[in-house]
């Protein structure tokens, strides 16, 4: 039988309801930001698994170093294993003889992916060792993307956010505009980078291993029981729990492929949590240009009392393709909720440190300091059905959640104090004198190291706008790729963006 069959796999695939595919209790978790501190709580947490660790990608790059932020005199025990990412994977191997390490990357770049220089290598020095296994993951239709970036530590303690282990994403909180230590293998610098991600311990990590071992066999890999028992944590040990004993929902995306149905729950889930927010809206953002959440919050700002929604993302999409395809778009979406949001409450802001625009690939949402969500997907087109995502998220409305409320207002803060250049305490102060973080913003100035720049919409030509108004380049589904304006396009008939879109239209005729 095939390996995604879910009666061969015993894989419930079912939502539990409209956006949420589990509801499951954790232990402890944290918003882990930037990378610096990812990689080094990652090598903590995998020095600390007794049976399985699986990593679960976009990408992955062995010649990543895990704990380059620090000295030599601040890494405690390193000396005793490798902080470079190849040779610790290497280190456990020989020095756990009951660990397996089961690695799934999407298989796009599969050639250059092997000019990675000494990445061949450790390829080739794993490739003997039975309880090392890399695969890559070509379990889509074509064009679409695996996209989920999930670690799971014995089924008990696990990741799910937005940071790859791989080149190009180490940066501090502190993103100096000029810091040396930011750099890829073969040398080159690269300009500050903001992510962000969430670790979990409990059931809800073994959920994540569920979900990982059903992906693990979609793409081919030999079937994963669950781990089972085990001494101990693998949290690392000065990782402080933002959250205890909370409930946590866990959303995906997936594109059909064979006998496995498309999946739409973080679309579903992105409309729903806009259309309940009552005061405020704070993103993080890598695009926007997602049709459906502009939607849904075009539909928000014509309402009497709209929440404001502010979105921190990059000034530009990486690269000349994404510019025209999620850049272009961005621009035509925002020109349409502008058009009903009289009142300025929707803003998109780009975070700088010094002159150097910061590039956000976190994804992160907090709704009245009462959601927080967090995972891979991003507010574009291909993250609502086409790539494989997961998102995670608390409610601090469900019952037994009610103390999550503080620790998420924390949250939104210490992101704001790290784009604005502010000690986290003085955020909640300033809110309140000027009553929304866009007055905030504008009121505390721009003379610090790092601040939030408002962004400014530029020019775009007919042959971009019809370029992005057609989906061509960030589709929805796998068929809209070969059928540009598929359902409305951008503008989707029977909705508040195109309603907008047309006010525009007769103002300038």
């Amino acid at each position: 039988m095939s390996a995604i069959d879910n009666k061969d796999t015993g894989f419930d695939d079912s939502s539990v309801e409209p956006g949420v595919w589990r509801f499951a209790k954790a232990r402890r978790a944290t918003v882990i930001v930037d990378a610096e501190n990812y990689f080094r709580n990652m090598q903590q947490a995998m020095l600390q698994a007794k049976k399985r660790i699986l990593l679960i990608g976009w990408d992955f790059d062995t010649r990543i170093h895990l704990d380059k932020g620090r000295r030599w005199w601040q890494r405690g025990r390193s000396k005793e294993y490798p902080a470079r990412l190849g040779s610790f994977i290497l280190w456990l191997n020989r020095h756990r003889p009951e660990l397996e390490i089961r690695i799934l990357k999407w298989s796009y770049g599969f050639l250059k992916f092997f000019t990675r220089g000494s990445m061949t290598l450790d390829l080739m020095r794993w490739a003997p060792r039975r309880r090392i296994d890399f695969k890559f993951d070509t379990a889509h239709p074509v064009a679409c993307s695996h996209h989920q970036k999930i670690v799971v530590i014995d089924d008990h303690v696990a990741v799910c956010g937005g940071i790859d282990m791989t080149t190009h994403r180490w940066d501090t909180r502190e993103h100096k505009e000029d810091d040396p230590r930011r750099k890829r293998p073969r040398g080159s610098y690269y300009d500050p980078w903001h992510d962000a991600t969430m670790m979990v311990e409990g059931e809800v990590a073994s959920a994540l291993g569920e979900l990982g071992r059903d992906r693990w066999e979609r793409a081919g890999g030999k079937p994963l029981t669950p781990v089972g028992e085990v001494e101990g944590s693998a949290w690392p040990e000065d990782l402080e729990a933002q959250f205890e004993d909370v409930e946590i929902g866990i959303a995906r995306t997936r594109a059909k492929y064979k006998e496995a149905p498309q999946i739409c729950e973080i679309a579903d889930l992105f409309v729903k949590q806009i259309s309940e927010a009552k005061e405020y809206i704070y993103a993080e953002s890598q695009y926007f240009a997602s049709r459906k959440i502009a939607d849904a919050i075009c539909k928000r700002m014509s309402e009497p009392n709209p929440p404001e929604v502010l979105i921190v993302h990059p000034k530009n999409a990486e690269g000349w393709l994404e510019q025209q395809a999620m850049d272009n778009a961005r621009a035509q979406l925002v020109k349409a909720i502008g058009e009903v949001d009289p009142h300025g409450q929707f803003n998109l802001y780009v975070p700088y440190t010094g002159e150097t625009p910061i590039y956000v690939h976190a994804k992160i949402m907090i709704i009245d300091d009462r959601i927080m969500r967090i995972g891979s997907a991003n507010m574009n087109n291909r993250s609502m059905g086409l790539d494989s995502e997961c998102d995670m998220f608390i409610d601090a409305s469900r019952p037994g959640n009610e103390h999550a409320k503080t620790p998420i207002a924390r949250l939104r803060h210490d992101l704001l104090a790290e784009h604005c250049g502010l000690d986290p305490e003085e955020v909640p102060g300033l809110l309140s004198r000027y009553g929304s973080m866009h007055r905030m913003i504008q009121q505390i100035g721009t003379d610090r190291s790092r601040t939030l720049r408002r962004f400014d919409l530029e020019d775009t030509n007919a042959v971009q706008e019809n370029l992005a108004e057609s989906e061509l380049l960030d589709p929805e589904h796998p068929d809209d790729m070969f059928e540009p304006f598929a359902d409305g396009g951008l503008f989707p008939r029977d909705t508040s963006l195109r309603r907008a879109k047309k006010k525009i239209k007769e103002k300038v005729t």
